[in-house]
């Protein structure tokens, strides 16, 4: 019976499963029901069928509302079901296709014609799936592309302003570490950590000489800072996946400040958004502990401890406990990507 198809006929009269049965089983394994609510049970099983053949006059729950509920349950929307009934009437038909079925064969059946519409069914069955599976297939590949374009920008930004990548590699660890501990899934775990390796793309955009103003205040940062923001979103573009939406809104977001005195909007606390508020922590302790020209860098105890310093001003409180609370995390990933 291994490689055959699995046919489910579901009938409340036994004698019309025999014949069906009888006529199925040298090509397919046969599964049977007699009452729709089994029929749903086995449809959404670990071993769902391939196709259904699916009376419509039963007591209790009749073919259409089982159909009905096969197609609004994406664990089985995809079964293939073909009325077999004595409902010849053509507005019959008509629902039954509008519900959802792939065929419509009345009784009594045609042996010949029955088995010729379910090898059809299968076969198109089997075209549809083949037919996602390259669309998946296709749809990591672009995925994988655009993740590997977010890399290399995020390397192109690293480089541009300090010549070395472990910068923005670092504030993408602690982030994707933050929003774990702040109760983010794997899924949008993930999307920040590659997002957050943009928080400063719109930098390559800036000339050179004001590279220099735009990583400390004074006169005209805040133009600069405004003009780098521009450029991220332009680099960034319009297009609505995950990923570049995520980036789009940390560039646009990580410079708020808690109590609402940052820019470029003056958002106050929860007003930003919880990847905004996780990357200006990670940006905040990366720029803390690395040494630059004209200043030593902070141990880790001593960037912590500026970090909860700023809790309510800058950064959100919580999130600040949360990123204090994880140091042999914290040192780990400066172990592993050191300059």
């Amino acid at each position: 019976m291994e490689g055959k198809k699995t046919i489910l006929v579901v009938d409340d009269t036994p004698e019309n499963i025999d014949v069906l049965v009888g006529l199925l089983s040298l090509e397919y394994r046969v599964r049977a029901a007699t009452r729709g609510v089994k029929a749903l049970e086995l449809a959404a099983s670990d071993h769902p069928p391939d196709l259904i053949l699916l009376d419509i006059m039963m007591p209790e729950m009749d073919g259409f509302e089982v159909c009905r509920r096969l197609k609004a349950n994406p664990l089985t929307a995809s079964i293939p079901v073909i009325f077999v009934t004595a409902k010849i009437e053509v507005s019959d038909e008509i629902q039954g296709f509008e519900l959802g079925a792939t065929d419509y064969l009345s009784k009594p059946i045609s042996p010949p014609i029955l088995l010729r519409r379910v090898k059809t069914q299968l076969a198109l069955a089997d075209q549809t799936h083949a037919l996602q599976d390259m669309v998946l297939e296709r749809t990591a590949e672009l995925e994988l592309s655009q993740l590997q374009v977010v890399h290399c920008l995020g390397r192109a930004a690293g480089l541009r302003e300090k010549g070395s990548n472990a910068h923005a590699l670092r504030i993408s660890r602690y982030s994707r570490m933050l929003g774990e501990e702040a109760g983010m899934g794997p899924v949008d775990a993930a999307l920040l950590l590659n997002a957050s390796l943009m928080y400063d793309v719109g930098k390559i955009g800036l000339p050179d000489e004001l590279l220099e103003t735009a990583s400390n205040p004074g006169k005209g940062a805040r133009a600069i800072i405004d003009a780098e923001i521009k450029f991220g979103v332009r680099i960034l573009g319009n297009d609505n996946s995950p990923l570049l939406t995520m980036a789009r809104t940390i560039v646009t977001t990580f410079r708020e400040h808690y109590d609402g005195n940052g820019y470029p909007k003056g958002l106050k606390g929860s007003d930003i958004p919880l990847v905004g508020r996780i990357v200006a922590i990670a940006n905040m302790f990366e720029t803390l502990t690395t040494q630059r020209a004209h200043t030593e860098a902070y141990t880790v105890p001593e960037a912590l401890v500026q970090l909860e310093a700023c809790a309510g001003v800058q950064f959100d409180p919580e999130l600040v406990r949360r990123f204090c609370s994880a140091e042999s995390e914290i040192l780990e990933i400066k172990s592993v990507l050191g300059d």
